[in-house]
């Protein structure tokens, strides 16, 4: 995909795969230019070029791989979604435990004092995420995590006069459904 839709392309000196494994790995290990230097015996400007490449490559897939969610319609048969018409699906923050410095460690930790990042995930009725927002710190509050990813320029978009289902740590505001506090729900199986 990267080849053809992405439309990358081999180097004299560097194959598709390899800028692919060189971005994966600054990705994954957050690390910097000089370490992928040594790595991969590249210069710094290379190693630039061909992140920037590989990314550009990755926002072209944007719209084949992250779909837009469809709101539930009037006739939907699905009964765990046909009472909520207009609905676009559901979303949740979780949890995942990282490795921070030790001054960064109070905002990373969380109710259950483990040091974990806050990640912000939006899925559509048939389970595809449709939005992903990682990096908020382990001590951030879901209403604040959402009131990022709804404020930023290419943040979670919701259409007028449809909304998302969100759970009881999530205000109940325009666009998003949350439970009434104290009242138990229970989905019968």
């Amino acid at each position: 995909m990267l080849r053809t839709i992405g439309k990358l392309k081999d180097t004299r000196h560097m194959t598709v795969e390899e800028m692919t494994a060189l971005f994966v790995h600054i990705l994954a290990h957050h690390v910097k230019n000089r370490v992928i230097i040594n790595r991969f015996m590249r210069s710094g400007e290379t190693i630039s070029r061909h992140f920037n490449e590989v990314l550009k490559g990755v926002i072209r897939l944007q719209s084949h791989l992250l779909k837009q969610p469809e709101a539930v319609t009037e006739n939907s048969t699905d009964g765990r979604w046909k009472w909520f018409k207009n609905c676009l699906g559901a979303l949740d923050g979780t949890y995942i435990r990282v490795n921070v410095p030790e001054a960064d460690k109070p905002r990373y930790q969380t109710r259950k004092n483990d040091i974990a990042t806050n990640v912000l995930g939006v899925c559509s009725q048939d389970m595809q995420f449709t939005f992903v927002l990682p990096g908020w710190e382990g001590s951030a509050v879901d209403s604040r995590v959402l009131r990022d990813a709804v404020s930023r320029r290419h943040g979670l978009k919701v259409p007028r006069g449809s909304y998302y289902l969100v759970d009881a740590g999530y205000p109940n505001r325009e666009g998003f459904f949350a439970p009434y506090r104290g009242q138990r729900y229970h989905l019968n199986d």
